[in-house]
């Protein structure tokens, strides 16, 4: 946000030996630079508890008010929420609480006209401030309107230059509140459809079955903006041979339109999966050549797997994969052990070419270990290098080898940051305790 260094040193001041007041004709004009700055800094963001403190910073720099809040009002005209600016002790301002309704504010709020008071003490309509309030001469404030709805109330205390506010300031504090209005209404639709498309993905992800005697757990966390949301997905199922089938994908490309897609390509997987129960990079290459059919192929990453049981009495388990240009699974061990299943030989996206050939691998999947199916999300950040979050996923999935595993994909979605880059899917399983016998490595499968 842009500041002005002359309304904070007050209009009276000189500032680098310059006079600080400018030129009358050209006040006009420096003011509404002021404005507009208010205007886009009120604007660029669509989180509305984030326009809102916008809105109240945007309006103590414009008008050189020492202190500024905004009330936030229910159906029932109740202040629900109070943001401000000036009163920096957070203790403070809990102690003071929400505003009650009363004196000046609720007479602006009742007459939905601007306010502006000269003597807040000798006003006969003020009740006064509550024990602790910071003491405030003069006030000014406006009705905050959203599509013709009440919405709340904005208002400034104090300039800094101890003169009272005049009809300039009242017309850019209404300008203000004008274009605020319009920044809260696209915030609002902003997280209605947010809030539409995130049900949407939700829907369309599977709950993981019963896949006993092996343990499940899966998670999404959708990402923080609108434009990437969509397009990760898990999925587990039993196929007919008894083979556990797991999965999972991320559609390249991230906007409403990634979740119908997502939904497409996990279904012609699961139906390739259970006709053919063959080799992991035979079943990817299947669903490559069933892409093949649209006329502008949708193209994902992802890590298909089988999960087999030993033949003999008491045998352990073989996790068998293709990976098709997503990040690798992650073995945890027992024992707080690690490693990345990612051999040399991994294939491109799904949808690109299906001439290319997929390949299969197999690494035993011992008793009591973990595997970890991942979206990128979990592990990419835009400020460090994707080892580094490898890395850290690794460390922290080793500490907690043995909790239960709805435990471990809570605490490996916790942490993240709370604003997620990018969609984040995670799939867990783990074997139960029992005999590991060796697994022989399968040839690649095109």
């Amino acid at each position: 946000m842009a500041h002005n260094p002359w309304l904070q040193q007050g209009r009276g001041q000189a500032r680098d030996g310059v006079a600080a007041r400018p030129p009358q004709r050209a006040l006009d004009r420096y003011q509404l630079r002021h404005l507009l700055d208010g205007v886009v800094a009120v604007s660029v963001n669509l989180d509305t508890r984030t326009v809102l403190q916008r809105i109240v910073e945007a309006a103590t720099d414009l008008l050189g008010a020492r202190y500024g809040a905004l009330g936030v009002l229910s159906e029932s005209g109740q202040v629900t929420d109070l943001i401000t600016v000036g009163i920096d002790d957070p203790q403070l301002c809990a102690a003071l609480g929400l505003p009650q309704g009363h004196g000046l504010l609720h007479t602006m709020l009742d007459d939905r006209e601007p306010l502006r008071v000269a003597e807040v003490d000798e006003d006969p309509r003020s009740a006064g401030f509550p024990s602790g309030h910071p003491v405030m001469r003069t006030l000014m404030g406006v009705p905050l309107m959203v599509r013709g709805t009440l919405y709340g109330d904005l208002y400034v205390a104090d300039k800094m230059d101890g003169t009272p506010f005049d009809d300039d300031d009242e017309g850019l504090l209404t300008a203000l509140a004008s274009a605020a209005g319009v920044s809260l209404e696209n915030a609002r639709l902003y997280e209605r459809l947010k809030r539409a498309a995130e049900h949407f993905q939700r829907r369309m992800l599977p709950v993981i079955p019963d896949l006993a005697p092996l343990e499940a757990a899966a998670r999404y966390e959708p990402a923080s903006e609108l434009l990437r949301l969509g397009g990760d997905w898990y999925d587990a199922m039993v196929l007919p041979d008894g083979a556990t089938c797991v999965v999972v994908g991320d559609v390249t490309g991230h906007d409403v339109e990634a979740a119908p897609l997502m939904g497409q390509i996990r279904s012609m997987l699961r139906a390739v999966a259970l006709d053919r129960c063959g080799p992991p990079g035979l079943v990817v290459s299947r669903l490559d050549h069933a892409l093949m059919m649209f006329e502008d192929p949708p193209t994902a990453t992802l890590v298909f797997g089988r999960i087999e049981r030993g033949r003999g009495e008491g045998e352990g388990y073989t996790f068998g994969w293709s990976n098709a240009g997503h990040p690798p699974p992650l073995l945890v061990g027992a024992d707080g052990s690690t490693r990345y299943l990612a051999p040399a030989r991994h294939g491109i996206p799904v949808g690109i070419d299906a001439s290319v050939p997929r390949f299969s691998h197999e690494h035993p999947f011992p008793p009591g270990n973990t595997l970890l199916l991942f979206t990128d999300g979990l592990v990419e950040r835009r400020d460090q290098d994707i080892d580094t979050g490898l890395s850290d996923l690794a460390e922290q999935a080793a500490r907690l080898a043995r909790a239960p595993l709805e435990d471990l994909c809570d605490a490996l979605i916790s942490r993240s940051p709370k604003v997620f880059d990018d969609d984040v899917a995670v799939l867990a399983l783990r074997t139960p305790p029992g005999r590991l016998d060796t697994v022989t490595d399968t040839p690649p499968a095109c």
